[in-house]
């Protein structure tokens, strides 16, 4: 203890190519991992989670890092992603005073993860990140996924030289992001997201990394869960217009949670206004919601089975007044043994439970993000296989636009798919094999300082006339 209080903070001008060879994705000087941009060769996507020696070269730079500054007595501070305004807001000044504070200046005994790191660790701030903390909210669900993204092995005390970092998957390949631990505060309380126990900082630091990947915690203000969902997985994601939702669609949700795939929901908001505004039984418009499970009980009175739906609110509280909230009569339907057990799943605070008809009714949207094999919680790797592939659309040359031009239409990017194994268990009980397709996207939200804003993007599915396929 008596070594930490003589620590002083040192920036050091090598550790500027040390940190951005540690976060950044292969430069114009080095072997890419992947063909360039606008090439049309398809090739497997990066196993990273199986390759040991990739991941033992980051956690060495990062334990190196560590390692220097404790051996000198002086705590980090990271040249990249600075304390001062420019990491907080491109487009305005703070509206309060801010004050950037290590976790040791804010409380006594700070923790990085505090008996395990849990949904009910993340709580909003002022930041509108809704949509990356129900993402991180479906994180905790699978530990694995979780420590893939958040290395555990770090402290306030051990070793500690007020460095951490986190993993997170950018178009490919999986990224270590090194921040230090000087966190936004006001009037010694976070600005931004925290943990309810006022000691641990795990949420708050991923949040910081996931800004600094971006540019800024500006940057982070509205989006998609599925784009956040992507950046801890590498999955592949997908979305239903529940007013259009397949009518098999709980069992694709339960296929998918058994999967180990994330899920979050939303309610579309049809003007500014209606942002945060709540429904008569207390829904959050335009907010993000995690999906947290499912389940199937038997009604006591009737020969049926309701299906029921398990939510979370990112705000850390429960706002829903409808059917199947905590004290409704619907919970008399069922047995008792059913309720105690479907109310032991439940973090009161923050979870609640409702009918998957209602469900379909209130939202407007589910988020989906499907694992890909370096991401499976288990060791079988036959759930998906996996391709990617890289190219832009360039003015004159291959953007087409979209099928309404009928002159131009064929000069977009064409790729094509031979789909050979059937599903294990079609639904349909007809032979099928199930694709899924996405696109992402690079660089848009770090750009926005500059005007960037996400393009509207698309694509078509053809069958290829037999006449023309490979024989």
């Amino acid at each position: 203890m008596g070594d930490e209080q003589h620590k002083e903070p040192v920036v050091e001008d090598i550790q500027v190519k040390v940190l951005y060879e540690t976060e950044a994705s292969s430069g114009p000087d080095e072997k890419a991992a992947y063909p360039p941009a606008g090439t049309n060769s398809i090739y497997s996507a990066i196993l990273s989670r199986n390759e040991a020696v990739k991941d033992a070269t980051r956690l060495k730079t990062f334990l190196e890092l560590r390692d220097k500054y404790v051996k000198k007595k002086v705590v980090f501070e990271d040249p990249l992603f600075p304390a001062n305004d420019s990491s907080l807001f491109y487009s305005h000044k703070p509206t309060m005073k801010i004050e950037w504070k290590r976790p040791s200046e804010i409380c006594d005994n700070p923790q990085f993860i505090v008996d395990g790191a849990n949904r009910t660790d993340i709580c909003q701030g002022t930041l509108g990140d809704c949509w990356l903390l129900a993402a991180i909210a479906c994180l905790t669900v699978n530990e694995k996924l979780l420590y893939r993204v958040i290395p555990p092995d770090q402290s306030f005390t051990e070793n500690y030289a007020g460095i951490f970092h986190f993993q997170l998957w950018r178009y490919g390949e999986w990224v270590d992001v090194v921040v230090d631990d000087r966190i936004p505060t006001c009037n010694n309380q976070l600005v931004f997201t925290k943990s309810f126990r006022k000691n641990e900082f795990w949420s708050a630091l991923l949040e910081k990394a996931y800004a600094k990947l971006h540019g800024s915690y500006e940057a982070l203000k509205g989006g998609n869960t599925l784009e956040a969902m992507e950046d801890f997985t590498g999955g592949v994601t997908e979305f239903f217009e529940l007013s259009e939702a397949p009518k098999e669609l709980y069992s694709i949700m339960r296929k998918a949670l058994d999967r180990g795939s994330l899920m979050g929901c939303s309610i579309d908001i049809t003007s500014a206004d209606e942002m945060e505004s709540r429904t008569e039984q207390g829904l959050v418009k335009g907010h993000a919601y995690s999906i947290i499970g499912l389940a199937e009980c038997d009604e006591v009175a009737k020969d049926t089975k309701i299906r029921l739906i398990r939510l979370r609110n990112p705000w850390g509280w429960v706002l829903w007044k409808g059917p199947w909230s905590a004290n409704s009569k619907e919970w008399s339907t069922i047995s008792t043994a059913d309720k105690e057990n479907l109310k032991k799943q439940t973090v009161e605070e923050s979870e609640f439970w409702m009918a998957f008809d209602e469900f379909k009714k209130n939202f407007t949207k589910l988020e989906m993000c499907n694992l890909t094999p370096d991401t499976l919680q288990c060791e079988e790797r036959t759930s998906w296989t996996v391709s990617v592939n890289e190219g832009r659309w360039v003015r004159g040359s291959s953007a087409g636009g979209c099928r309404n031009n009928k002159n131009t239409f064929w000069t977009n990017p064409q790729y094509r798919l031979q789909l050979s194994e059937e599903d294990d268990d079609p639904e349909d009980r007809q032979a099928a094999c199930t694709v899924v397709v996405a696109l992402m996207q690079k660089g848009r939200r770090m750009q926005r300082h500059q005007g960037a804003k996400f393009f509207t993007i698309g694509f078509s599915i053809y069958e290829v006339p037999k006449e023309v396929r490979p024989s």
